[in-house]
């Protein structure tokens, strides 16, 4: 496994008409508009929230010691760790360092250190889905596990899958309360894996969070209460991350084999972007501008919301379409997908042939 940037933009290599073009002409006015500039002193900012958050967090935790009210610090350790997560994705995209090293140090820090995320594991991951989103066989987030994201995938689903599947629009929400143990664990899973580069330093430092995060739960707090904490943490912690990611592409097309159109149509048409106003933008930490982070991975947070203007209008222009929602309708997408694919699996006798849903306008 190896750790390049994640998916870089193409290069505008032509300026001919048709699907190369198309995208070399919308990459030459975002980078004329300056959008693709770092901003350091965002993330100066950004890293220096996060930091003292995360420093809060552990002092309210040993201050108010051996008392349910702890609960309500594990809660809000959940946001700040998923926000940690969220400056993790930054820091791999590159949109903070551009230096492959010092920015797998950070990332490897933030990640493994910081709250047990595999960086390596993860930046594979996904780089996967980076260069083909919604794709059945080459996207690691649409890979049938515990549910399936497609008919297809139903019909030949085995086991648990194909009971959860019946009703797995229901359980959706319910799941992602394990989906922080999850991510711990596919970090540990993913060690294994000799193609990891710098598998010690990777164990070392997740190894070591672990350690020292269960030591500091039960040092400080009763069994009982530790427990409690770490389930309200981490229940949180995957509720949470879970929200964040699910609007993006889940309800949107997918696609099988060679079915691959160009980038710009790649990226676009499967990607949802979320309306709302600036505390969307905190708690989604930027993706809810989904499209223009998957048509530029490297631009900085803080410009998506100004480049949404630019690729809206470029996509009107060349007949793209862009798929715009709020939070609560782009979740009611997602789970009326999750419910249409498992359609075969509570009436198996009926033969169903449509693969994805419609957008809902």
């Amino acid at each position: 496994m190896t750790t390049p940037a994640l998916v870089p933009e193409p290069s505008p290599r032509s300026p001919r008409r048709g699907a190369d073009g198309d995208y070399a002409r919308l990459l030459r006015r975002i980078s004329d508009a300056g959008l693709m500039n770092r901003r350091h002193v965002y993330y100066a900012v950004r890293f220096g929230l996060v930091g003292v958050a995360f420093a809060a967090c552990w002092a309210a935790f040993v201050l108010i010691g051996d008392s349910w009210w702890t609960l309500l610090v594990a809660g809000f350790m959940a946001v700040t760790f998923a926000q940690i997560a969220l400056v993790m994705h930054d820091v791999a995209h590159r949109q903070v360092l551009r230096l492959r090293q010092p920015t797998e140090l950070v990332g490897r820090l933030v990640g493994n250190a910081g709250i047990g995320l595999g960086y390596g594991w993860w930046q594979d991951k996904h780089t996967r889905h980076h260069a083909n989103p919604n794709h059945e066989e080459l996207d690691p987030d649409v890979a049938p596990d515990i549910l399936v994201w497609s008919q297809r995938q139903a019909r030949s689903s085995r086991g648990p899958t194909r009971l959860i599947g019946r009703a797995q629009a229901y359980l959706f929400f319910p799941f992602l309360l394990l989906e922080g143990l999850n991510l711990h664990v596919a970090g540990v899973r993913a060690l294994r894996n000799r193609s990891v580069e710098h598998r010690g330093l990777e164990g070392t430092l997740l190894f070591t969070h672990f350690a020292t995060y269960l030591a500091a739960l039960f040092a400080v707090l009763p069994a009982d209460k530790a427990f409690a904490f770490l389930a309200v943490h981490q229940g949180l912690f995957g509720l949470y991350m879970g929200c964040i990611f699910a609007p993006n592409h889940k309800g949107m097309p997918t696609s099988t084999g060679e079915q691959r159109s160009d980038y710009l149509r790649r990226q676009v048409i499967t990607s949802r972007n979320v309306r709302g106003g600036a505390l969307t933008d905190l708690a989604l930490g930027g993706l809810n501008y989904q499209i223009e982070h998957h048509l530029f991975p490297s631009m900085p947070t803080p410009n998506l919301r100004h480049a949404q203007v630019i690729v809206r209008d470029y996509c009107a222009e060349i007949g793209v379409s862009y798929h715009e929602t709020g939070l609560i309708s782009a979740y009611l997408e997602a789970l009326r997908h999750l419910h249409q694919v498992g359609a075969p699996l509570r009436t198996p006798d009926r033969h169903f042939d449509a693969e994805a849903p419609q957008r809902n306008r």
